[in-house]
């Protein structure tokens, strides 16, 4: 299915990884929001689980291992053309996932990866979803920072 202009909504995760106050976020390689932050990612395959998913693409674009997705929150993402059709439209499971540690190595759709404090977070150039999915849930990230 083409993610522009699609017959029907794309679903996607979005892992939350901590490290202390820290959050790891992720500059977009691809569009759409190419060059803006969020945290990694990717779309669901046919016969996988949005948990399956969480795991896969934190491995695949960040060589990090994770485990114990957490659902934290559903975000939505639909963009309209000048002409009133839907060019993009997402539906985005959050999950905050566990590390096993290591050191992230930017892969695959990430053109970098940082791990920034809470408090510096909303200085980035953030999607437009995660920075509404932060303002909402910074509070929830900050409490459950204090268990990683």
């Amino acid at each position: 299915m083409s993610r522009q202009y699609p017959k029907k909504p794309v679903v996607g995760v979005g892992a939350i990884i901590l490290n202390g106050d820290q959050i790891l976020l992720e500059k977009r390689r691809n569009a759409p929001s190419r060059g803006e932050w969020t945290v990694p990612g990717g779309l669901v395959d046919l016969g996988e689980t949005a948990e399956q998913v969480v795991i896969r693409e934190v491995k695949e674009e960040t060589e990090l291992e994770v485990y114990n997705p957490q659902l934290v929150d559903v975000a939505n993402y639909i963009r309209i053309d000048e002409n009133g059709a839907v060019l993009y439209h997402y539906v985005i499971i959050d999950y905050l996932v566990t590390s096993k540690g290591g050191k992230p190595k930017a892969l695959s759709d990430a053109a970098d990866l940082k791990w920034v404090p809470f408090s510096e977070v909303e200085e980035y150039n953030l999607t437009e979803t995660f920075r509404l999915f932060f303002k909402r849930n910074r509070q929830k990230i900050e409490n459950a920072s204090s268990y990683f």
